[in-house]
């Protein structure tokens, strides 16, 4: 028998503004995706458990008032806490990018060390450069256990839109932990792959890092975009490479999609 396609919740709100990209690669990959508000989560009239992946995509949410991500990361951690652990439990998959990335980070559902989803345990502040960085950067695929990134090539290039998406640890130990865990997925890089400086690592970020998972490799937070390359000819030299059959994002999303029809 033919098994059900997976059910993608794409998480909008005030400000939401990548909700239609996203949603479109993964329809592309085989998902049924659905765009629904906050809100209907928060009153009671939807459930996470109704859903196989969870996306939180980029934008302003709330206009990124106080911080980047951190209105909609509030509401997340103090009404949304036990539906999300219900979530977690049936090996559902989430992924936030851009401002999906600062919600998990400052609702503690990243990077999650403990897996305790209690505390807050880093943040992504405001640029080095000072200003809002709208560039294509080449990651490095660390070695990880993150379902997300089954089978990326070790050099990816995507591009970037943020003003606030430099990762900060709380400390050095914590810091550690997330190479110990394999919970580095994705590193700033140059092409080939030495150290990056700036315009490299477009923010700052500590040891360069872009992506994280949590401890089960299911929950996956980057700053870059892989929804914006997903066609090759997304790919800003695209006239001048050998026609390829997809973008450096597609097979992001192709994961959950597998992972999930294979449970």
């Amino acid at each position: 028998m033919k098994k059900q396609k997976p059910k993608v919740l794409i998480i909008r709100t005030a400000g939401t503004n990548c909700d239609i990209e996203t949603e479109y690669a993964f329809k592309k990959v085989g998902g049924s995706t659905e765009r629904v508000h906050i809100n209907q989560f928060i009153n009671g009239t939807r459930s996470f458990t109704e859903f196989n992946i969870i996306a939180i995509p980029g934008g302003f949410s709330y206009g990124d008032d106080i911080a980047s991500g951190k209105i909609l990361a509030n509401e997340i951690r103090f009404n949304l806490k036990d539906q999300l652990k219900d979530f977690i439990a049936k090996k559902g998959l989430i992924i936030g990018i851009c401002n999906g990335f600062q919600i998990l980070v400052k609702s503690g559902l990243l990077p999650d060390v403990k897996n305790e989803f209690n505390t807050i345990e880093a943040s992504l502040s405001l640029n080095d450069s000072a200003k809002f960085e709208d560039r294509w950067v080449y990651l490095k695929t660390e070695q990880s256990h993150c379902v997300w990134t089954k089978n990326i090539a070790q050099v990816i290039y995507l591009p970037v839109a943020h003003a606030e998406g430099k990762f900060i640890p709380k400390d050095n130990s914590l810091l550690q932990k997330l190479k110990e865990n394999n919970q580095v997925v994705f590193r700033y890089t140059l092409p080939c792959t030495k150290e990056p400086a700036y315009p490299w690592n477009p923010n700052g970020a500590i040891d360069n890092i872009a992506g994280i998972c949590d401890t089960t490799g299911r929950i996956f937070g980057l700053m870059p975009h892989p929804e914006r390359h997903i066609q090759y000819t997304q790919h800003p030299f695209w006239t001048r490479l050998k026609k390829r059959k997809e973008g450096d994002g597609l097979q992001i999303f192709r994961n959950a999609i597998e992972f999930t029809l294979a449970i």
